[in-house]
């Protein structure tokens, strides 16, 4: 192959690739888009209060809390909205509405319908290292 054919498949090849990403990236996508069902809420909710750096769900998340991905099942409703509410001395009070506790109950619930989680028995020492 020539340098020209190759110079000009380099072009082509870079102005498909410019061409493919203006496509992509040519809709502005808000951040505060509406979501459908009160689960999808509740997901969203999760996600801004960073609930996954702490917790797992499906074992995938952090290790200082416990795995949610069976919660609604394992424990009442009531029992959960507490928690949520009261906080701990390691899991702060978010202080969330009522609405928002119901968002998350909802989404409790969707993951602890759509999947079983397993997580692995894990030993936390004081120092925050985790053995198994």
């Amino acid at each position: 192959m020539s340098d020209r054919a190759k110079v000009m498949t380099l072009i082509i090849l870079l102005i498909s690739f410019f061409c493919y990403t203006l496509f992509l990236y040519k809709e502005n996508y808000s951040s505060n888009a509406e979501y459908g069902s009160i689960a999808d809420k509740g997901k969203r909710l999760w996600q801004e209060k960073n609930c996954n750096s702490c917790h797992q769900i499906y074992g995938l998340g952090g290790y200082l809390g416990p795995d949610l991905t069976n919660v609604y099942s394992q424990r009442s409703e009531v029992y959960i909205k507490a928690f949520l509410q009261a906080g701990t001395n390691v899991m702060p009070n978010f202080h969330l509405t009522e609405e928002q506790m119901n968002e998350i109950m909802a989404y409790f619930k969707s993951i602890d319908s759509s999947g079983y989680a397993t997580p692995a028995k894990l030993k936390t020492n004081y120092d925050g290292t985790i053995e198994r």
